[in-house]
């Protein structure tokens, strides 16, 4: 119970570390988590139903974000090129230049300022890895079970 009393609490502290560091830009997390996977996405947008399976967020919650980004112009909806029963959301210029702003605070604010040690940080995410690996996140490498 400590362990996973202690990981929901620090979750916790970083995503309300991540929330105030992203205030000031009028974003939430959900909002620019859809800002980089667009920024990272190959063309800079994506379908709608893809957006929502790498975020592994259900599709109302895609909509919403994409809806109140689009009204503050960092994204614009389009019609799917080959498949009319589809939606891309595309990230404009406006919508690139915030998310790069944003990204900057957050990692001078958050990222670079956890409070933990280099050393103790990277123990600590291999210590999670076991966790996310029996979650399904990714497989082990093949290497672990040879010595």
């Amino acid at each position: 119970m400590a362990l996973v009393t202690s990981i929901v609490r620090v979750q916790q502290v970083l995503m309300a570390r991540i929330e105030r560091t992203l205030r000031p830009f009028d974003l939430s997390f959900a909002r620019y988590e859809v800002l980089m996977i667009l920024h990272f996405s190959r063309r800079d947008e994506l379908p709608l139903g893809k957006i929502g399976a790498r975020l592994q967020v259900q599709p109302g919650a895609v909509t919403n974000a994409v809806d109140r980004l689009e009204a503050d112009g960092l994204v614009e909806r389009r019609p799917h090129p080959t498949d009319g029963r589809a939606t891309l959301a595309a990230l404009t210029d406006a919508g690139r230049c915030l998310a790069s702003k944003a990204t900057e605070a957050i990692n001078a604010g958050v990222f670079e300022k956890t409070g933990v040690e280099s050393s103790v940080a990277r123990q600590l995410v291999e210590l999670l890895r076991l966790l996310r690996i029996d979650a399904g996140d990714f497989v082990a490498d093949v290497r672990e079970g040879s010595d």
